[in-house]
């Protein structure tokens, strides 16, 4: 038996493994895989560059374009309008916007966005690139740490940014003035800053308003600083006469706030955002403040024409209070009307320099000077205005009175006298001069006018009979007179014989005289010779 020949397994066929349905499919979506992770990538991409959607609210889109409209950082583009629509109540309109990846830190809660365009207003024309660019969404970026995707835009562009040096402060006042958003606040005249919003109080009762100091000017706003009005002109009427007082043209077109320290303060440093009161006038911002202050009402017996409300109460000079208000009292049971005149007086000015302090104090100061004759009198300030003040002397004659410290306000003694002494004088006199009854007066006059008239022609007809008949006598008599003159004249002469026998006369008186002496001389010395004879030989 033969033996079959041996194959080696080298020579046997290598299997081929069937293919299946999987193999066949993993080929086919191979490309579209591909495809789709680029798309995926793209859009991954996109979504990455794209970065956040914000919405900003705005009253309307004026100037706004979907796709065009830039949204810009310090003129830096930062975004653009992706879709603008209404909102639901239709009130304003809902602006989407696509920020930058980069920007997305900027979308914090204090941020703020408004629409730049040309604009006209108290602080200038601002947007005028726009005429030729385009409306856009400018950014202020702020500085919170809380984030924020839903935004209100802001209508009115703010001038002060979030990374602009200085301070901003708060103004309380009464009303605006005429003071509006961008009105300069000026130091020294110098412009410091401006007004940078103003919003209502609560309840109406005043308005807030915000400034901003750019520095250095901020460092000079201090606890001892005052603001106040500087819009317009500021002219009052007072009882110092008529003041005028502006800042610069700017404040008078546009309005102004000032700011100073006064003299006599300490000044302290203040945080941001202090509140401080914004006078009318820089004469009220800068009066002392008074640690003291007692009201009293002064009745005043003549007119109150010319006296209001700010008018000062001054003692020789010295401004020691103020008229607050100037009222009526109606008294029933009188039938009179009393005028209330209510003052602020400031105690520690009539002090002066003396180191008292206290209620008690004040009080005994106050009537020991009305115990002395301090007394109130209604003045006049100004002649040309009319305007009137309170002031305060001492009267050492008036007539004993005191505070009536029971009453509330306390009253106050006052006196009448000067101008108005004058006034009831005059009125007084002409009281008098019209019970004169002038008309019966006037009949006499004329009356004796007429008499005198005819004395005076009776006086001339006599004048003319003298002149004719008595003329001639008297000429006869004066010739007369003057020839007797002349022979007295002749006889009194230095040669004339009259003369010299007075001459001769006197000489022998003379003469007589001295002997006469001569006897009694002798004969005090010898009375006995009366009796007995000159004795011989005697002299």
């Amino acid at each position: 038996m033969s033996e079959a020949p041996h194959s080696s397994l080298d020579d046997l066929p290598a299997a081929v493994p069937a293919r299946t349905l999987w193999g066949r499919l993993q080929l086919v979506w191979i490309l579209p895989a591909v495809v789709v992770l680029a798309g995926a990538f793209v859009v991954i991409r996109e979504k990455l560059q794209q970065g956040t959607s914000i919405e900003i609210r705005f009253a309307n889109a004026e100037g706004l374009e979907t796709n065009k409209t830039k949204i810009r950082y310090k003129d830096v583009e930062i975004g653009e309008v992706a879709a603008i629509r209404v909102s639901d109540d239709r009130k304003e309109v809902v602006v989407t916007a696509d920020i930058h990846r980069n920007a997305s830190s900027y979308l914090v809660d204090d941020t703020r966005f408004w629409v730049v365009r040309p604009r006209v207003s108290g602080a200038g024309v601002s947007g005028l690139a726009t005429l030729v660019s385009g409306a856009y969404i400018s950014v202020d970026v702020g500085h919170s740490a809380v984030s924020r995707d839903h935004f209100v835009g802001v209508e009115i562009p703010p001038i002060v940014t979030a990374d602009l040096p200085g301070r901003e402060f708060i103004l309380h006042a009464d009303d605006l003035g005429s003071l509006d958003i961008g009105s300069a606040v000026f130091y020294r005249h110098i412009t410091a800053g401006q007004v940078v919003g103003y919003a209502l109080d609560p309840g109406g009762t005043g308005v807030t308003i915000k400034v901003f100091i750019n520095p250095p000017f901020d460092a000079y706003v201090t606890g001892a600083t005052r603001f106040w009005q500087a819009s317009g002109i500021d002219m009052s009427v007072n009882a110092d006469g008529v003041k005028l007082r502006t800042e610069s043209i700017a404040s008078i077109l546009e309005g102004g706030v000032a700011f100073g320290t006064q003299p006599s303060a300490t000044p302290a440093p203040v945080a941001v955002d202090t509140a401080f009161r914004l006078y009318e006038d820089q004469d009220r911002a800068m009066r002392p403040t008074e640690t003291e202050i007692r009201a009293f009402v002064m009745y005043f017996g003549g007119t109150l024409r010319g006296l209001s409300a700010g008018a000062p109460v001054d003692l020789h000079g010295i401004t020691v209070g103020e008229v607050k208000s100037v009222d009526v009292e109606y008294d029933p049971r009188a039938g009179s009307l009393a005028f209330p005149v209510v003052v602020d007086l400031y105690p520690q000015r009539l002090r002066g320099r003396m180191q008292h302090a206290g209620e008690a104090s004040s009080r005994i100061l106050i009537d020991s000077l009305v115990a002395h004759g301090l007394r109130a009198e209604l003045k006049t300030g100004n002649l040309l205005t009319g305007q009137k003040f309170v002031a305060l002397d001492m009267y050492r004659d008036a007539p004993k009175d005191r505070v009536g410290w029971m009453q509330q306000p306390a009253i106050f003694p006052t006196i009448s006298g000067g101008l108005e002494d004058i006034q009831d004088s005059v009125g007084v006199i002409a009281k008098k001069l019209s019970k004169v009854p002038f008309d019966q007066l006037s009949a006499r006059l004329m009356n004796a006018m007429a008499s005198l008239d005819q004395t005076l022609k009776s006086a001339d007809h006599l004048l003319q009979n003298v002149d004719g008949n008595l003329a001639p006598q008297v000429q006869s008599t004066l010739a007369e007179a003057q020839a007797a003159l002349k022979n007295a004249k002749e006889l009194l002469g230095q040669d004339a014989p009259l003369e010299n026998d007075l001459g001769s006369t006197l000489l022998q008186v003379s003469r007589a005289a001295k002997s006469i002496s001569a006897l009694v001389d002798y004969l005090e010395r010898h009375p006995e010779s009366l009796l007995r004879g000159k004795p011989a030989g005697a002299q």
